[in-house]
């Protein structure tokens, strides 16, 4: 590995860390802006970070055109994503910080799973044990049984990952027809904050002083997340740096505890064990695999 190469590495990681530093702050100020509407919370989000997003574009001068053979690709990124974040976010409401967000990150595995589907690429007998892994962690932390409480929140953040594992898939196919990542992220953006504008006519909390503060608060980490993953994936391959993306179920671990008491039982941390570990075997295969070639 040359030294340009590793200098590209290791920003991959710091820029990859910085990521999941953002999205970590960006749950826990979600939870901690109290009693409002998820969608509100989504709401006041997306509009931070399309602002941001819009002056990044302005102040590059990036055009806003998109290929014809991205728009579709990018409605579905933009549907599926929306639809994630508000599942995500009603999921952050209601279920430990820590368990939340792993059960986002399952969202590389449905990644796999509509590649297969939509990229036609070919899904390995490893990558598939690995799939196996993940969803025997999921059911650690979703715990299914009618008398479990938060069951629909923990179904709500796998759809969330789902949702998410869709949009990257789309990220990807538009990657082949390169299409500048600022401009994925600021139609994302504004798309998530238009769409739920009907239904924040119709129910709108208003929130007070301090929530509005944390709220920009969760758009400012979400919008250093998106810019800090599309940088990190600019310097290094997913399959060199993704697994450090994990590093937010610490982050969002110790603000959980620090914060709000939260405690993840026995078979949550066993479930975070084998979603973890799945990561990491897939990880370390596919680093092996890209050497040997």
């Amino acid at each position: 590995m040359t030294e340009t190469k590793n200098d590209n590495y290791v920003k991959g990681i710091l820029f990859i860390l910085l990521a999941a530093l953002g999205f970590g702050f960006m749950s826990f100020f979600v939870r901690l802006s109290g009693d409002l509407p998820s969608v509100e919370k989504s709401f006041f989000r997306n509009l931070v970070a399309a602002i941001f997003a819009a002056g990044v574009l302005i102040r590059d001068k990036v055009p806003l055109t998109v290929k014809k053979e991205c728009r579709f690709p990018l409605f579905i990124r933009c549907a599926c994503g929306t639809t994630g974040i508000l599942c995500n976010f009603y999921a952050i409401d209601h279920l430990l910080l820590a368990n939340a967000n792993i059960l986002n990150k399952l969202s590389p595995f449905f990644a796999i799973i509509f590649s297969y589907f939509i990229l036609k690429e070919k899904i390995k007998p490893i990558q598939f044990f690995c799939l196996i892994l993940a969803f025997f962690g999921c059911l650690c932390i979703v715990k299914p049984g009618f008398q479990n409480v938060e069951l629909f929140p923990a179904l709500m953040g796998v759809l969330g990952g789902l949702g998410a594992g869709i949009a990257y898939t789309m990220v990807r196919k538009m990657g082949m027809y390169d299409m500048k990542g600022p401009v994925i992220v600021f139609y994302f953006s504004a798309f998530s904050t238009l769409i739920v504008i009907p239904w924040i006519a119709t129910h709108f909390v208003m929130p007070t002083p301090k929530q509005i503060l944390i709220l920009i608060g969760a758009g400012l980490g979400a919008a250093c997340g998106q810019f800090s993953i599309t940088a990190a994936y600019k310097c290094a391959p997913a399959r060199e740096i993704s697994i450090y993306d994990y590093s937010q179920i610490i982050f969002t671990a110790i603000l959980g505890f620090l914060f709000f008491g939260e405690i993840p039982d026995v078979l949550s941390f066993l479930g975070y064990v084998l979603i973890i570990g799945a990561s990491l075997f897939m990880f370390l295969y596919n680093k092996r695999h890209t050497t040997q070639e």
